[in-house]
């Protein structure tokens, strides 16, 4: 536990990209990034992909990044292996964000990213949701100093956290 506390933002973390590489987070640095666990096979998947990208396609260039995650553990809509997932998301949704290594985002496995988003922002809406992710596409909002800003439900569209990301972009 006194290993995670010490970790005070998303650039103190080194995850895995759909390759098996190692991904330094601290190379994100002074830019806003969106994290979300993504699926393919949810009732969410098509709008909040088709989202994503608009997103991503308007604001990349002015220091946005989405780091999606793929997680399996929401009625197993995420069943493929990273090949398929980037197949899918990027030849279906023209994902050109970075898709990352299927995680799990709760339960003792979790990633440690996961752990950290969910410790500096427990739920969504003042606590109501708890500390555990409740379904794919639950997205954290980032600041440019890798500090957890805002925590969106999975229900919430992407596009209507556009204000949110515009204000964080400055």
């Amino acid at each position: 536990m006194a290993a995670q506390s010490s970790k005070g933002s998303v650039h103190d973390f080194t995850v895995k990209d759909a390759k098996g590489n190692d991904v330094d987070l601290s190379i994100y640095k002074g830019k806003v990034l969106l994290i979300v666990n993504v699926a393919s096979q949810c009732g969410l998947t098509n709008s909040n992909y088709t989202e994503l990208s608009k997103l991503y396609e308007k604001y990349k260039d002015q220091g946005f990044e989405i780091l999606a995650f793929p997680c399996n553990q929401f009625g197993g809509q995420e069943p493929g292996n990273n090949e398929e997932i980037l197949e899918f998301a990027c030849t279906r949704f023209k994902a050109e964000y970075p898709i990352f290594d299927k995680v799990d985002v709760n339960g003792e496995n979790a990633a440690p990213i996961y752990k950290f988003l969910k410790a500096s922002k427990g739920g969504a809406l003042g606590g109501l949701l708890g500390d555990d992710i409740k379904w794919n596409f639950a997205k954290f909002l980032v600041d440019k100093e890798g500090h957890v800003v805002d925590r969106y439900a999975p229900t919430t569209s992407p596009i209507s956290i556009e204000k949110d990301i515009k204000k964080l972009l400055g």
